[in-house]
């Protein structure tokens, strides 16, 4: 069995949610003319140490007490704030999943990110990983009392079921570079098994892995699909796709490696630990690949075995 102990809640959430559930809006701005000795005050009395700065309903840069701290060392005259700002803003959308936040926090080290409407490109908020650690706490606190309300109403789908052999198949359609439905297919895939009363540590594992799978389907080809086989014993999950292949499976598999471009990196993906946190959660892993035909990942999680785990 490769799964080496329980996953935890808090890895479940942070695939599951998204920027949104968890930045802050109603966020404190400035304008590019904004005077840098203001600037001062601004910080102290709204208690912040940094701000974005928006012309309009435009993000146009940030400033933070980094920039205003070097501005008085170096004892220059007023000046705008937009003659001090950061230009290059690094941003998040509101629709993505909230590990890509995480890793972008981790791969970068900022303090916050300003928080945008996909389509409008307007400002709607910003997050900084305190914002991430509160709104997960208040998650945990929703869904443990959702839990303890249905824990007595719930019960194992399959032992409802009166039949020599029970199976349910499930099929998801993905469409390669599709980021903003990134990890859409395992949410509805998590969502099921919740629906079918299967232990809560089960579901983690597989939405977990089938997250993985999906991703490496969105960064790596033109789309796939995802199999989910459900019987009384164990959940199988066979992702295929017919892209360019992978030229060395050993390799992939080694922690870190990764083969993304620079471009899908600066989104905060392809650190090259999606087929490891694959691994993880499973108790069988299978992955096959032939250069220019595509690539099959197998993945079997035993739900006996999952249960087992969730007990100790």
């Amino acid at each position: 069995m490769a799964a080496d102990g329980n996953i935890g809640k808090i890895q479940e959430l942070i695939y599951e949610i998204r920027v949104c559930d968890v930045m802050k809006g109603n966020v404190i701005t400035v304008s590019p003319q904004t005077p840098m000795s203001e600037l001062r005050r601004i910080l102290r009395e709204k208690r912040i140490s940094g701000t974005p700065v928006v012309e309009g309903d435009k993000l146009v840069g940030i400033i933070s007490l980094d920039d205003f701290i070097r501005w008085m060392a170096e004892r220059e005259q007023d000046c705008p704030i937009g003659e001090k700002m950061t230009r290059n803003v690094q941003t998040l959308y509101s629709d993505e999943p909230l590990i890509l936040a995480v890793n972008r926090f981790d791969q970068l080290g900022f303090g916050r990110f300003a928080v945008l409407d996909r389509k409008s490109e307007r400002l709607l908020g910003i997050i900084t990983k305190g914002d991430i650690v509160e709104g997960l706490l208040r998650k945990l606190e929703i869904d443990y009392y959702k839990e303890e309300n249905q824990r007595h109403e719930e019960q194992h789908f399959f032992e409802d079921i009166l039949a020599d052999k029970s199976v349910l198949f499930f099929r998801y359609d993905v469409m390669g570079h599709d980021f903003k439905r990134a990890g859409e297919s395992a949410s509805r895939l998590k969502a099921t098994l919740r629906r079918l009363g299967l232990n809560p540590q089960i579901v983690r594992r597989v939405a977990i892995a089938t997250y993985e799978a999906e991703m490496n389907l969105i960064i790596y080809t033109d789309g796939g699909r995802i199999r989910v086989r459900v019987q009384p014993h164990e959940i199988a999950v066979r992702v295929e796709d017919s892209g360019p292949g992978i030229p060395d499976v050993d390799k992939v598999m080694r922690p870190g490696y990764s083969t993304a471009p620079e471009w899908v990196r600066e989104l905060g993906f392809g650190a090259g630990m999606g087929l490891n946190n694959i691994l993880k959660c499973s108790d069988k892993m299978d992955l096959r690949s032939a250069l220019g035909k595509g690539t099959r990942l197998s993945i079997c999680i035993s739900i006996e075995e999952g249960a087992k785990s969730e007990a100790n």
